[in-house]
């Protein structure tokens, strides 16, 4: 099969000829259909993530159909449409999957960074943390719900139930969850890098009731805000733009440093939390809740080849919505 390997970071990915992966107990084997591509990916390729398994197949929004079954896989049948996200692995046992937390789990691996991912013709997958897509969304559109859809929404309940909410970094994840907000009867306040007027644009088409530059401050105060850039100064500017009693939620796995801050952005209650991968539990619920609302997802396709031109558009912030490789 072709696949995108990572020989090692801060390199470009390599076109290769691999052998199509055989399914282990409880594995499915998938024929990728598409991947979308997210900026976790950025931070393993650019090396802020800093033990992959090398040699690596990225990618962990995957959408595709069964194309074989491992012993003891009974979950899903050959043809069947699946997702599969960050999360691969976990252990069961620990006290974290014990408490329902199984984000947090001692022995957790992830798909695209210890596991094999998407960026390929075929990936093997753990069947527990496979999910049936939703009928109405396309093989590209369904994609970034794997993940920035995901983490939104465990991020937006983190969140809490206030009806102003903030979100910096208006990329693929805010995208999505912003509807998703919307539609419970909050109103959105976007924000993007200073001066990108597209993005805000991009916003504000989605229903934002206001849009600005990260620098900026919204016209009323915030019951809480998502921080879905990697930005470690957006805390404190987070925390400025919050009420008394505000969450700022950190949604990203990696962040630049966040620099020193005075106590009185801290006081009165406000919270600063960050957000740890995802359940099952979430993905159940968010899939279910998408063709609800209903979310639409914008994509930028890509072929399986052109991995490393997403990632570039990616990381210069070129892109509305999420690159998606169909494969």
């Amino acid at each position: 099969m072709r696949a995108m390997l990572m020989d090692q970071a801060h390199t470009p990915l390599r076109l290769s000829a691999v052998a199509i992966p055989t399914p282990g107990p409880g594995q499915v084997l998938i024929r990728v259909r598409t991947c979308a591509v997210c900026r976790t990916d950025l931070h393993v390729v650019d090396g802020e993530l800093t033990k992959p398994k090398l040699p690596l197949i990225p990618g962990h929004e995957i959408v595709g159909s069964v194309d074989g079954l491992g012993p003891g896989a009974t979950l899903f049948q050959p043809g069947d449409r699946v997702g599969v996200p960050w999360v691969g692995f976990t252990c069961g046992t620990c006290a974290f999957c014990l408490s329902g937390r199984e984000n947090l789990c001692d022995q957790a691996r992830f798909t695209g960074y210890q596991i094999d991912g998407g960026y390929a013709e075929y990936t093997v997958a753990d069947q527990r943390f496979c999910f049936a897509i939703p009928a109405g969304y396309s093989d590209a559109e369904a994609a970034p719900l794997l993940c920035a859809g995901l983490i939104g929404y465990r991020s937006l309940r983190m969140a809490g139930d206030g009806p102003r909410l903030g979100l910096y970094g208006f990329g693929a994840a805010a995208h999505i969850i912003a509807q998703v907000a919307i539609w419970q009867g909050r109103r959105i306040f976007a924000f993007s890098r200073p001066g990108d007027t597209e993005a805000q644009d991009f916003a504000r088409s989605l229903g934002a009731v206001w849009a600005g530059g990260s620098d900026q401050m919204p016209p009323e105060p915030l019951d809480a805000a998502i921080i879905f850039a990697p930005v470690g100064g957006l805390v404190p500017a987070a925390l400025r733009a919050v009420e008394r009693g505000g969450t700022v939620v950190c949604a990203g796995i990696h962040m630049s440093v966040i620099p020193s801050f005075s106590y009185d952005l801290l006081w009165e209650e406000r919270v600063v939390r960050s957000v740890a991968n995802l359940t099952r539990r979430d993905a159940e619920e968010f899939l279910a809740l998408a063709p609800r609302v209903p979310v639409r997802t914008t994509t930028v396709p890509y072929r399986l080849e052109q991995a490393n031109e997403a990632l570039d558009d990616l990381r210069a912030g070129r892109l509305q919505g999420a690159a998606v490789l169909v494969v």
